[in-house]
């Protein structure tokens, strides 16, 4: 199979593979970097190979050894968000199949973006410290030296009174035997994954089981809260089996982190990281997890070969997510939550501008920062692709069979959409008529939104749009017609529907969103979903109450998905940019790396300058 140049990586992996990584890690909370050691078990695809080049981050290298004679290394030149390689040069050639165990002691950065270190008052329990990783998209390499696939063994050194797990399956723990103080935990990851799922977490951590294969690990805090919310775990899983084949991974834990985590959560094998705003106190938000669960087979078990195919991944795991949800409820349900998708993406497409390279399916990542491309494109854009193929090739059950088989045909590796297309067009090569109509330039390599839209079932959505077109069709003497009985026969998804439908509307007048609080009482909702969706209605529409709400949600937790929004609708409130501002450097030392970058660019803040 031919290599496909990686536009976000120096790593040497056209004249190299990694069959196994073994790494040890100590944790100092004090100085806020990990000592790391990793020995790397490489092999070799091509004759006369005397370098090995890896991907690196703001990492100090400390030596580099080959088969345990000593090797020299050189750094090259920083790339403001790749990094830099690491060129090790072998004492002796290779030929293509030799293997050979490269070791690298080194050191992160305490300001390694893909970690996150927080003081005891940045927990829920205020008295010990933690640590958190995330690696995707290329923050691995500020924690790690690595190419792309291997098995692995890890060693992790810790304070006594705190616990470590991490993206692997637990091997047991030990007195450090050089520091009486510490623990080291053992791990060890028998499949064969990407380097960027490698996750860490160190803290005051509990665990509750909540199946025969899982545990739900948080702080004391939230733990039985968490228990709760993913009580339907297992089910989710057997489901998910039951559609693509047998769990691989053995092990599926939960871990709920501390608010500032960036994102809704992160397949990390064998341990899901999850949100603590998923915790509405009624399940209903536990559709993240099947997301979550999905990607053991779309995403880790298969992966983007490059990050340009990305929607491999993404679109997938949302098409799986959601047969899941067709499963455990209904297709009504299914065709709802993919329209409540299709508004995310136009949301996106409307932010990134519809002309933008960036909302192609398949965008160029050449001098492209990976995560500024990160949206809902290659979520919905390539659902929504997903289920036009559906319809045109036979329905649900057909085109399960293909993503089944597609997973199958290149598990414990990594896919292309050319390799992906090609298996396509093979698995239906009776219908090559049908797909051949299909205008992959357009849905593939153009901008905006895609060039069909599908037809959804309405039925879970009339009632939604019902309340909307009423309110948006109110007048002043029609308000005291809203009551909360209104909201009686509505589901939380449906509220949430309900709420981004209005959003999408010109904005209320003040008087409506009052009246809508008087009437519903939105301000007392836990639900992060509809709390975020309603705040960001009442910025909108310029009630100056909201405003410290909005900051409020926007600062206490750190989900891309509500604290960006937050923060552009009151910076686009003239009379409180300002405020907007001053709340995101007030607050930036307690975001996460990404956030602080992202927003920074929301808010137009020059971080050089404070």
């Amino acid at each position: 199979m031919a290599s496909v140049q990686d536009p976000c990586s120096f790593a040497s992996s056209s004249k190299c593979t990694t069959k196994h990584l073994n790494l040890s890690y100590h944790v100092d909370f004090e100085r806020r970097v990990l000592k790391g050691k990793v020995a790397l078990t490489v092999e070799v695809l091509e004759d006369r190979c005397s370098t090995v080049t890896l991907d690196t981050r703001d990492l100090t290298i400390f030596s580099a050894t080959a088969n345990g004679q000593s090797a020299k290394f050189n750094m090259g030149p920083e790339h403001s968000f790749l990094g830099t390689p690491l060129e090790i040069t072998l004492p002796f050639e290779l030929s293509r199949g030799q293997q050979v165990i490269v070791e690298v002691a080194y050191e992160t950065a305490p300001k390694a973006t893909a970690l996150q270190w927080l003081t005891p008052d940045q927990t829920a329990g205020k008295k010990q410290p933690y640590l958190f990783s995330q690696c995707q998209v290329v923050f691995g390499r500020t924690v790690d030296v690595a190419l792309v696939y291997h098995l692995f063994f890890l060693r992790v050194s810790v304070p006594q009174e705190l616990v470590a797990v991490m993206s692997a399956i637990r091997d047991g723990q030990a007195p450090d035997p050089e520091d009486s103080s510490r623990l080291v935990y053992r791990f060890r990851q028998p499949v064969a994954m990407p380097s960027y799922l490698i996750a860490i977490v160190v803290g005051a951590l509990e665990s509750r089981e909540i199946g025969p294969r899982s545990l739900v690990w948080s702080e004391k805090e939230f733990v039985d809260k968490a228990a709760f919310e993913f009580s339907e775990t297992e089910n989710m899983l057997k489901t998910a089996e039951s559609l693509v084949g047998p769990y691989v991974w053995g092990q599926y834990d939960i871990l709920v982190l501390p608010p500032s985590f960036p994102y809704g959560g992160m397949e990390n094998p064998c341990l899901t990281f999850a949100t603590p705003t998923l915790l509405a106190g009624d399940r209903s938000l536990s559709n993240v997890i099947a997301h979550e669960i999905s990607h053991s087979w779309t995403g880790n078990l298969v992966t983007n070969k490059t990050w340009e195919h990305f929607w491999l991944n993404e679109g997938h795991t949302v098409y799986l997510e959601r047969m899941i949800g067709r499963s455990m409820e209904s297709e009504q349900f299914r065709q709802f939550k993919a329209m409540g998708g299709w508004k995310e993406l136009q949301e996106s497409v409307k932010t990134f501008g519809a002309d933008n390279p960036l909302t192609n399916l398949v965008p160029s990542l050449q001098d492209v920062n990976p995560d500024d491309a990160f949206s809902s494109v290659p979520y919905e854009k390539g659902f929504a692709l997903l289920y036009h193929l559906e319809e045109l090739l036979g329905g649900p059950v057909v085109f399960m069979g293909f993503v089944k088989s597609y997973i199958q045909m290149f598990a414990y590796g990594s896919a292309t959409t050319e390799e992906w297309k090609a298996y396509l067009f093979t698995y239906f090569q009776d219908k090559v008529d049908v797909l051949n109509k299909v205008d992959w330039n357009a849905w593939m390599h153009t901008p905006g939104m895609p060039p069909v839209k599908p037809q959804y079932d309405t039925t879970m959505a009339d009632s939604c749009i019902a309340l909307c077109s009423k309110w948006t069709k109110a007048g002043e003497a029609d308000l005291g017609g809203f009551t909360a009985a209104d909201l009686t026969t509505l589901s939380s998804h449906q509220v949430i529907e309900f709420l981004s439908l209005l959003l999408q509307e010109e904005p209320l007048p003040l008087t409506h969103v009052k009246r809508m609080q008087e009437a519903y009482d939105f301000n007392s909702c836990i639900n992060a979903e509809i709390r975020a969706r309603w705040l960001r209605l009442c910025v909108k529409s310029r009630w100056e109450e909201a405003v410290p709400k909005a900051l409020q949600m926007a600062t206490e937790q750190g989900r891309m998905k509500f604290t960006r929004p937050l923060f552009r609708e009151v910076y686009n409130f003239d009379k409180f940019r300002d405020e907007a501002v001053r709340m995101f450097k007030t607050h930036r030392a307690a975001m996460h790396p990404v956030m602080v970058d992202l927003l920074s660019k929301d808010l137009k803040v020059d971080l050089t300058s404070c």
